[in-house]
């Protein structure tokens, strides 16, 4: 039975956006909060052509951007902004490319990352119903409470929007005009981030096909030998076995009350769409009320999308809630990355892989 459709009004600098999602009951995945997939395919965006007469867009910088993050090089969030996350991206791919490491964004640089027919910044898309469908919760901030909730998924369809394109709802608001409605059917304009499949993988139990399909991230990629964080530039980087550089990602590394363990470990294992075993005792600014919880999995849960664990105990590799925050706060000791970035080099690395962590 349909319920009247919910409207939540959003408002940034720019604009405002009317977004309208289909609280429509639905079958749940215990694991990852999602729909229960029907028959289709509810990840697959169709293109919409441009309007017949529509001006040319100039997006150069979030081109740039998006096809980084294609090659793997990601500069986090994309949102057509130049900043520290960008030139460092463009650093990795030049050095990976066996360019100058300017970090700037050079006709060199722009030639070999876009190629000779290269992809538009953005697209039209049209948003598919069973995608609109959620579930979605409202997650409150406190973790006990968070326990409390059969998942930690999205809080609504832009948040979910948002993710499934690698950038951020207040992005998606400055790039479609004002009292855009979003719903199912709708029109919207996004980074171009391709369809991915849902992956069939042997042993699946935990939707993590469908949780990377919901992040544009595809199933295959190239495998790491050893990755490196180096806490200097922010960054985790993956080399093969001959020591080349074949991804790159922006990560939150450590803080004052919780540094980053200099020193070379190993990935004892990885953890998709995991619980949270909450334990207020290896926090340092957790409430003295706060008790050991099971939190259940999520995109919105504490390590996101997945723990990618480390011979360091109690240390990890994960995702985060707020992809926004990447390299611009601090974290309690463990590296994290935005959800996309974590779900993809979590299909890069197994149990064996050193990690070297490095001031």
């Amino acid at each position: 039975m349909k319920t009247n459709p919910l409207i939540l009004t959003l408002l940034c600098a720019a604009c405002n956006m009317t977004v309208t999602e289909a609280n429509e009951s639905a079958p749940s995945n215990q694991a990852t909060g999602q729909a229960a997939r029907p028959a289709g395919d509810p990840y697959a965006f169709t293109v919409v052509p441009e309007p017949t007469g529509a001006p040319a867009r100039v997006e150069s910088v979030l081109q740039a951007q998006v096809a980084l993050d294609r090659a793997g090089f990601s500069p986090g969030v994309l949102d057509g902004k130049e900043g520290m996350s960008f030139t460092t991206a463009l650093r990795g791919f030049q050095e990976a490319k066996g360019l100058p490491t300017t970090g700037e964004y050079d006709e060199a640089t722009a030639k070999a990352l876009l190629g000779d027919r290269p992809q538009p910044a953005t697209w039209l898309v049209k948003i598919p119903a069973d995608f609109a469908r959620g579930p979605f919760f409202a997650v409150p901030r406190e973790l006990n409470d968070q326990a409390k909730l059969p998942a930690l998924g999205y809080r609504n369809l832009l948040e979910k929007l948002a993710e499934r394109f690698h950038t951020r709802p207040e992005a998606l608001l400055a790039l479609n005009p004002p009292n855009t409605k979003l719903g199912a059917g709708a029109t919207i304009r996004v980074p171009a981030i391709a369809n991915q499949p849902v992956a069939r993988i042997e042993g699946d139990e935990r939707g993590w096909g469908e949780t990377l399909a919901g992040l544009g991230v595809a199933k295959e990629q190239p495998q790491a030998d050893h990755i490196v964080v180096d806490k200097s530039d922010g960054v985790l980087r993956a080399y093969d076995a001959q020591n080349r550089l074949i991804a790159q990602f922006p990560a939150t590394m450590g803080s004052q009350h919780d540094p980053l363990p200099i020193g070379t470990w190993e990935i004892k294992g990885l953890s998709r769409n995991p619980d949270f075993h909450y334990n207020p005792d290896l926090f340092w600014d957790a409430s003295s009320t706060d008790q050991k919880a099971v939190l259940k999995p999520g995109p919105n849960g504490p390590v996101g999308v997945v723990w990618i664990d480390l011979s360091k105990p109690h240390y990890g590799i994960h995702g985060t809630p707020e992809p926004q925050t990447i390299g611009r706060t601090e974290s309690h000791g463990c590296i994290r990355l935005t959800n996309w970035d974590a779900a993809r080099l979590a299909q890069m690395v197994k149990s064996g892989v050193k990690a070297v962590f490095q001031p």
